[in-house]
């Protein structure tokens, strides 16, 4: 957790110097999207890379903060204006945002375990649950 900052300064840099090709979690071989939403404050577009838990069509992000108290800023936006895009190897696509709870989210939490079991380090260092949103492509 305490090299979060070094890795988010420089897949910013993979990202910018690539065009969106390459991020450091896709060179761990895991995937990675680049996420953009509408700040909920100064309504600005926000991007950041994350992983993503492909499932079938969708992706499922886990706000898990590299384990903080505190939900991260794209959580926040996405709560304020799911309409967002997504970009995969530097290409957009627009989708929205659904928040899990209940029974949905209990299923797709142990889903989530499977597929990337350093979440529940995450959540043990942040002391609250991970948030877990999937995102469905829009129809064109």
């Amino acid at each position: 957790m305490r090299t979060a900052r070094f890795v988010v300064w420089a897949d910013q840099k993979l990202h910018k110097a690539f065009g969106g090709r390459v991020s450091l979690v896709a060179l761990a071989g895991l995937p990675s999207l680049r996420l953009t939403t509408t700040g909920r404050k100064s309504g600005l577009l926000r991007s950041t890379n994350l992983l993503y838990y492909p499932r079938g069509g969708e992706f499922v992000l886990t706000a898990s903060n590299w384990g903080r108290q505190h939900d991260p800023a794209w959580a926040l936006n996405l709560r304020a204006n799911p309409k967002c895009a997504v970009a995969l190897a530097g290409k957009p696509v627009d989708v929205v945002a659904r928040e899990l709870h209940g029974e949905e989210y209990e299923r797709m939490w142990g889903e989530l375990l499977a597929f990337w079991p350093g979440y529940a380090m995450e959540q043990r260092e942040a002391a609250r649950p991970l948030p877990v949103f999937v995102l469905t492509r829009v129809a064109r």
